[in-house]
Parts: C-alpha cells; sequence; structure tokens
C-alpha cells in the first residue's frame, strides 16, 4: 500500500462529489425545461407590439405560440438529457473504481500486525472520520494530534510520508 493508493482513493472520493453535485443541477435545469415546455403546450401564448403601416405610424399586437422558444427548449431537454445519461455512466464506473480501491486498502488494513494503526487507518480512511473523532473513538486518552502522528508516523516507515491534512 502506498501514499499513493490513499491519495488516489480521496481523490476519487472528492471526484464523485464533485459529479452528484453536477448531476443534481443537471437535473433542476432538466425539470425548469420540462416545466417551461408544459406551460407553451398548456397553450401559452406571447403578446407583442410592433410598429408599421402609415409610415410606421400604427402599431399593431401580435399574439402567437412561441414555437421559436418551444423548438430551443426541446433540442436544448434533449442534449441535457443525453448528457445526464453519460454522467450516470461516468458515476458507475467510478463507483467501481472506489470500491476497488476501497477493497485494496481493507486488504492492506487486514494485513497489519498493528491492531492500533489498523483501527486509525480504517476509522480516519475507510469510514471518513476526523482526526478528533478517530482519537475519540480509540479512547484511551489518545488525541486528535497523537493519533495524527502515529498515522504520520507509520506511512513514512512504510517508505509513503503523506500530507495528514489531505486525508
Amino acid at each position: 500500500m502506498t501514499k499513493k493508493v490513499i491519495v488516489q482513493y480521496l481523490d476519487l472520493q472528492k471526484e464523485h462529489k464533485e459529479l452528484q453535485t453536477k448531476q443534481i443541477k443537471l437535473g433542476k435545469e432538466i425539470r425548469n425545461i420540462r416545466k417551461r415546455l408544459e406551460e407553451i403546450e398548456a397553450g401559452e401564448t406571447v403578446r407583442d407590439r410592433v410598429r408599421g403601416g402609415l409610415g410606421g405610424m400604427q402599431s399593431f399586437t401580435i399574439e402567437g405560440v412561441p414555437t421559436r422558444e418551444y423548438t430551443e427548449k426541446k433540442i436544448e431537454l434533449k442534449q441535457r438529457e443525453k448528457l445526464m445519461e453519460e454522467r450516470k455512466i461516468i458515476l458507475s464506473k467510478l463507483e467501481l473504481e472506489i470500491l476497488g480501491t476501497v477493497n485494496e486498502i481493507e486488504r492492506f488494513i487486514a494485513g497489519l500486525e498493528d491492531s492500533h494503526m489498523r483501527r486509525i487507518i480504517n476509522l480516519r480512511i475507510v469510514e471518513k472520520k476526523s482526526w478528533n473523532q478517530v482519537a475519540d473513538h480509540i479512547g484511551g486518552g489518545n488525541t486528535e494530534d497523537s493519533v495524527r502522528m502515529s498515522f504520520e508516523r507509520f506511512m513514512k516507515s512504510n517508505t509513503c510520508s503523506i500530507n495528514s491534512e489531505k486525508v
């Protein structure tokens, strides 16, 4: 197990969260477009005033269905729905990659002889607890700094120094 696997796992988690946030935003955009299309399909009309006749002196009111907007919204909806499907595929692949990395980390943890270190790595990396939560969970007078420094010493002794703030 190297620093690279842990950093990759943390980056995968962040990437997954970012994609989920984008999906939520895209879902809202799709709902808004559908709502607008429903309004138009329900018979909404638009009015506009134009000038013309008698040298531009006359004013006319034109009322009708906003066909241009309707067409543009239909196209936009199809594009956004396609993007949503593509992102779902990417999310699925990312989730599989995350699971594989978690399995690799868990195999590494299970192979450690030091129970204390197994607990620290599992709580911090796999369960995503803060250093303070790790210390509280382990108990025994351990502090946030003591568990963090134990982790850092362990990683350095295994030829893979890591910045504990990233972890």
